[in-house]
């Protein structure tokens, strides 16, 4: 059984956060006390994937100290800067900032706490209902590659992206899943294959080079992938790689599905070209295996996460049903 990536602690007032830095190596959980610990817990990538740092992002206002408007402003706006490509980050501190406008300070604190529970119970369910419309692209006997981590550690639990697998596998169809690496940080090999193997899931690891390879070898019947924000056109931001996957499918004919909750669509962004891609440290990529590092005299650039273009997209799945192209006619409907 997989442990819960966020939990509130009613008894000590603090929120819980496995530690995903240390999987699978090692379950144990960050005990955040106050807003800095859940920041800092999400711009070290303790918690990670979009739904997951939302849900983390609302607890962490919860635990504003002094629990007063003026502290709340402060509260937001540092959440808000954590990590930026993310919309869900930005939804969810919204969503706290409306509950938290017109409410006395001597409520704040409970309200508050409604909300982020409320937005972790819904984040659940959306994913088993995404999980339910994507299952239906895939035939009773399928293999599919996936990339990064979109499962029930991304998430509030169950999972974007693996959420489909889960659900298939749910409906006895028979999955056998490819997992990139998904090199820098290696979420796929760290997370998605233990994830995967824990709940009996018919899992191979792969390097990310190899993906289009296995393709030309295999009939693959899909790539699922997460997303961190999806433009209004419908080009995807994902970590880093799911660009080149996204050819790779093309080429090979093999469908290109996107796993997302509606709130990981951005109305207001038009297009990916103005979605803010994350750059992070040049450690990342840095150090080596086998405890070798690359000379800091060569230059590193480390992008997060690239923006796969509409056209390489087969299919949206959210959890108010599947999304086909023309993106943008399909989103402006969705949203109206």
């Amino acid at each position: 059984m997989l442990p819960d990536t966020l939990r509130w602690n009613d008894k000590t007032k603090q929120l819980e956060i496995l530690d995903q830095r240390r999987l699978p190596r090692e379950v144990s959980y960050l005990r955040c006390s106050t807003v800095e610990d859940v920041a800092r817990a999400i711009e070290t990538m303790a918690v990670r994937g979009a739904p997951a740092i939302g849900i983390a992002a609302a607890y962490g206002v919860v635990l504003t100290n002094p629990m007063t408007h003026d502290a709340l402003k402060e509260s937001l706006s540092r959440l808000a800067r954590t990590r930026p490509t993310a919309v869900n980050l930005f939804w969810a501190l919204n969503r706290m900032e409306k509950v938290a406008e017109g409410t006395k300070e001597a409520l704040l604190g409970e309200r508050l706490l409604t909300e982020a529970r409320q937005i972790h119970f819904e984040d659940i369910e959306i994913n088993r209902r995404i999980g339910i419309n994507g299952a239906k692209l895939l035939p009773d006997t399928s293999i599919v590659i996936t990339h990064c981590n979109a499962g029930a550690l991304a998430t509030g639990g169950y999972g974007t992206a693996l959420g489909i697998i889960r659900a298939a596998k749910e409906q006895g169809k028979n999955i056998k899943v490819y997992v990139d690496e998904t090199r820098p940080v290696l979420q796929g090999a760290r997370l998605t294959a233990w994830e995967l193997f824990q709940d009996g899931v018919d899992v191979t690891l792969i390097c990310d080079s190899m993906a289009p390879f296995v393709m030309k070898k295999e009939k693959i019947h899909g790539v699922i992938v997460g997303a961190d924000r999806v433009a209004r056109n419908g080009d995807v931001a994902n970590k880093i790689g799911t660009y080149g996957l996204a050819v790779a499918a093309k080429y090979h004919g093999v469908p290109f599905i996107v796993a997302a909750p509606v709130s990981t669509i951005d109305p207001a962004c038009l297009e990916g070209d103005k979605i803010p891609i994350e750059i992070r440290k040049a450690e990342e990529i840095r150090k080596l295996p086998g405890g070798m590092e690359v000379p800091e005299e060569i230059p590193v650039w480390n992008p997060a996460f690239d923006v796969t273009p509409k056209e390489l997209v087969t299919a949206i799945v959210t959890e108010r049903g599947v999304l086909y192209p023309p993106f943008e006619e399909a989103i402006a409907r969705l949203f109206a």
